[in-house]
């Protein structure tokens, strides 16, 4: 469903907001090491998403990543997914076809509309601070 850079930053954006709360900024290693994730890619996804004002970034030694705590229960899952991926999970293909409408469906248009709606509200609901305390408590994790 996402890609594998949105993937990244759904993680990485999760844990982030884990070590906000506990009121840490945390290093590109740090993070890369967290989510199991290649640091110059990381760096690339963690760019993007610091670019639409979902993660705050500093410089220099004592730098890293961070996010406003009071700000961590009004972002959004939706809001990570289209920083990166835009809005293409919402728009593309069951299947895949270059074109796909209600006038000329693929065999799965109408069951994937439900599914990719049901997703939308999923998104548009999750806030991170939800993510973030299913980590602190032990009931899900980041990496296996």
């Amino acid at each position: 469903m996402f890609s594998k850079a949105c993937e990244y930053g759904i993680r990485a954006t999760t844990y982030i907001a884990l070590q906000s709360m506990q009121n840490r900024r945390v290093s590109l290693k740090e993070i890369s090491e967290e989510i199991g994730s290649p640091t110059a890619f990381t760096a690339k996804v963690l760019h993007q998403l610091a670019k639409n004002n979902i993660l705050d970034s500093t410089k220099g030694p004592s730098g890293g990543f961070q996010i406003a705590k009071d700000r961590i229960d009004g972002i959004k899952l939706g809001e990570v997914v289209f920083a990166i991926d835009g809005d293409a999970i919402y728009e593309g293909c069951g299947l895949g076809l270059d074109e796909c409408s209600n006038d000329r469906p693929c065999p799965v248009h109408d069951k994937f509309a439900v599914v990719r709606d049901e997703l939308k509200h999923m998104l548009e609901h999750t806030s991170l601070l939800e993510l973030a305390t299913g980590l602190e408590t032990g009931e899900t994790y980041l990496k296996r």
